[in-house]
């Protein structure tokens, strides 16, 4: 009788693991490659998205005497007058972009596919005010149901009371300014998302930078803007410690304004 070796079949277990930790790590890049298309392309809707309500709101400027496309905030408490400030642009000018009636979650020109997440203060989250909630600005009336904020700051300086202490603040801005006044309109803010007046970010969320929100030293984020020239890009945003963004211009080396001088 003759013997006969056998014939090794099938993986050995060390070429298995190679065989796995191969197909892991062609997994990881192609799921990073997917994430990273997505991510671009909810910038580009919210690119396309503020560059025709830029439009609508020239062309609101164009028909009210060169006026800013702002609600204001007289008579109104604090609260309130605030988010007139930003929010209350859509109702004067929606008409000029197609829409009619009362403000929904269907405007979908003034959803930002990124806006899913925002600190809970923002988004009436009592539970979580101090965390980022699964929510969305868009569905939310007190926002006139929008991704976007216009650039509204009144330029008048107020004063808040926390106990003994009293602080002031002043909301710089567009409000009550031609925009054929504005010096600079390649650099000065027309439109946002609103997470630009912070800042923090819907399309880089490791670069949350709110400090209010985390207690350590904010972060510069990234947010898509318009500008009051038409162009829309997606920038980098100032942070200073403690100060929403918005309140102060940034200092040299960024590409943007809020104030009209």
């Amino acid at each position: 009788m003759r013997n006969s070796p056998k014939v090794a079949e099938g993986f050995t277990l060390t070429e298995l693991l190679v065989v796995i930790a191969a197909v892991t790590i062609l997994a990881a890049f192609l799921l990073a490659g997917v994430s990273s298309a997505k991510a671009r392309a909810q910038r580009m809707v919210c690119m396309n998205n503020l560059r025709q309500i830029g439009f609508g709101v020239r062309m609101y400027s164009d028909d009210s005497r060169d006026a800013a496309a702002s609600a204001g905030a007289a008579g109104l408490p604090m609260a309130k007058a605030i988010e007139s400030l930003y929010s209350g642009y859509k109702a004067l000018m929606k008409g000029y972009v197609g829409l009619k009636g009362a403000s929904s979650p269907r405007d979908k020109l003034f959803a930002c596919p990124a806006d899913t997440f925002n600190p809970g203060a923002l988004v009436c989250e009592k539970a979580h005010p101090q965390r980022f909630v699964r929510k969305s600005l868009h569905d939310s009336p007190d926002f006139d149901y929008s991704s976007y904020a216009f650039n509204g700051g009144d330029n008048v300086t107020r004063k808040v009371s926390a106990g003994k202490r009293t602080a002031s603040f002043t909301l710089r801005g567009l409000t009550g300014v031609k925009l054929s006044d504005v010096r600079h309109p390649d650099r000065t803010i027309l439109l946002a998302e609103f997470p630009a007046l912070y800042p923090y970010s819907w399309h880089e969320p490791s670069s949350h930078g709110v400090a209010y929100l985390h207690g350590v030293v904010c972060l510069d984020s990234k947010n898509v803007v318009g500008f009051v020239d038409g162009h829309v890009t997606y920038i980098k945003m100032y942070c200073a410690d403690h100060v929403t963004a918005c309140l102060t211009n940034p200092p040299a080396g960024y590409d943007y304004q809020w104030t009209p001088d």
